[in-house]
């Protein structure tokens, strides 16, 4: 994965959950929402140049006018910058907290049952990528998904996305547009808090291993325990997120 720097757009493969198209009735809130949630949680990464207007529209599925009219009120709110000319675009402007306020800020919002509810959904679908995964992924899917496992994160932000990575290339893997999708729509919901909760609580190394397992099965062509592994690396990320619901709630 290239990563992003000042100049260059973004490329869409770690972050396709964060432009995946919006439902049809959402407009420039939905826009400023997305793009928000990704910037303030730290899964895009400070400087990072956004595609342009014309494309970010076309990617999300509304008009290039409702994306410059979300790209005003988020540099107005200090979350993106732009520059004009030679070289010019928006750019992020990451919180310099990683994005722990934020993260909290949207648990606490979030009641635990919403929070239970979306655990199983996700599992559900996490487990079902990965058993077709082990049932369907050829060689060039098998080096992909040990590739992504094997990296090592280099702060807060790189885990986060590091970990969207990998199960977007698992649901990739099972070869099923549907079950992507699901994959997208879920992460572009609440994939940030998921995985900076994750990291923020020290998980990292059990993440690796995990991904490991998952992969590993996968290659084996082992279905059910591929689909065990995923559901229960779900079930820890979640645990991360109940646990920091309880330090939010805790905090006035």
């Amino acid at each position: 994965m290239e990563s992003a720097g000042l100049s260059g757009s973004l490329s869409l493969g770690p972050y396709a959950a964060v432009f995946a198209p919006l439902d049809a009735e959402r407009r420039a809130s939905a826009v400023a929402r997305r793009l928000r949630d990704s910037i303030t949680l730290g899964l895009l990464p400070d400087g990072a140049a956004l595609p342009p207007e014309a494309d970010l529209g076309e990617r999300l599925g509304v008009a290039t006018v409702t994306v410059r009219e979300a790209l005003a009120a988020l540099r107005e709110e200090g979350h993106v910058r732009t520059k004009r000319g030679r070289g010019g675009g928006s750019f992020v402007c990451a919180p310099a907290d990683g994005g722990r306020a934020a993260l909290l800020a949207r648990i606490r919002e979030t009641g635990l049952g919403a929070l239970r509810d979306l655990a199983d959904h996700y599992a559900a679908i996490a487990s079902a990528c990965a058993r077709l995964a082990a049932e369907r992924a050829d060689e060039g899917d098998l080096a992909r998904l040990r590739q992504v496992a094997a990296r090592r994160d280099d702060g807060t932000g790189a885990i986060a996305r590091l970990e969207g990575q990998f199960h977007l290339d698992v649901a990739a893997s099972a070869q099923s547009a549907r079950l992507t999708r699901e994959e997208m729509a879920v992460q572009g919901e609440f994939g940030p808090v998921i995985w900076l909760a994750h990291s923020l609580v020290g998980c990292a190394r059990t993440a690796r291993e995990r991904h490991t397992e998952i992969v590993s099965a996968i290659a084996a062509a082992e279905a059910d325990l591929a689909s065990r592994a995923a559901r229960a690396h779900v079930g820890e990320l979640f645990t991360a997120v109940r646990d920091l619901s309880m330090e939010a709630r805790r905090r006035p």
